[in-house]
């Protein structure tokens, strides 16, 4: 499959130990919105036990990859129904305090048009979860098989991984939020001061994030 192929090239030319997943596979649930992750804990989640694993998976990298090919503009289903799940740790609510100190990328394929829109469905996670950079890679292929995609654009992906991947090292161990992110975080300290969820104003508190302390410090 193409956006496997330059998902797991792009991994490799990071280097460090690899963990996958695939979707829906080892996760295909859809959220069913009991809300139990957002007032209680996300152990009450119905799916908690099958998506612990790549959550525990994520909380210990140090790059975050999100594949997914272009289906009617947007990404898969699977993909969706996978990020539904993690919407208690956005910003707004109870964020993991690891995930500011965190690359991330998002790659997609088409084969034509819709990487822009279809890479921003899975951007919108990571900037909410608070990961410290983004990468963005989409790459029309006009192929719907690895073997059919042209030299030409091999080339230009081979090209494309390897400058991310440098990106991602060189950063490696001393990444932090940009301006973006830290006025997001800032909008949500003060927000969780006087709250509307007890169990988010909790989290916050618990972190000293409505004090001075900062998740990326």
């Amino acid at each position: 499959m193409t956006i496997y192929h330059i998902a797991h090239s792009l991994a490799e030319k990071i280097g460090g130990e690899i963990t996958e997943f695939f979707l829906p596979g080892d996760f295909g649930e859809f959220c069913v919105g009991c809300t139990n992750c957002f007032v209680k804990t996300e152990k009450k989640c119905p799916h908690y036990r099958k998506l612990a694993p790549i959550t525990e998976a994520m909380d210990a990298a140090d790059v975050i990859i999100l594949a997914s090919p272009v289906y009617v503009f947007h990404a898969t289903g699977a993909m969706k129904a996978f990020l539904d799940h993690y919407g208690y740790r956005w910003m707004v609510h109870s964020p993991e305090g690891s995930m500011f100190k965190k690359q991330g990328v998002c790659i997609c394929t088409a084969a034509g048009a819709g990487t822009k829109s279809t890479n921003k469905d899975m951007a919108d996670s990571l900037f909410f979860w608070g990961i410290a950079k983004i990468y963005k890679y989409g790459k029309g292929v006009a192929a719907t098989d690895w073997n059919s995609v042209s030299e030409k654009k091999k080339h230009a992906i081979d090209k494309a991984t390897t400058v991310i991947a440098r990106k991602i090292m060189k950063r490696n161990g001393k990444v932090k939020p940009g301006l973006k992110t830290r006025g997001m975080f800032f909008v949500m300290h003060l927000m969780q001061r006087n709250g509307f969820n007890p169990k988010d104003m909790e989290h916050w508190k618990r972190q000293g994030w409505t004090e001075n302390k900062r998740p990326w410090k």
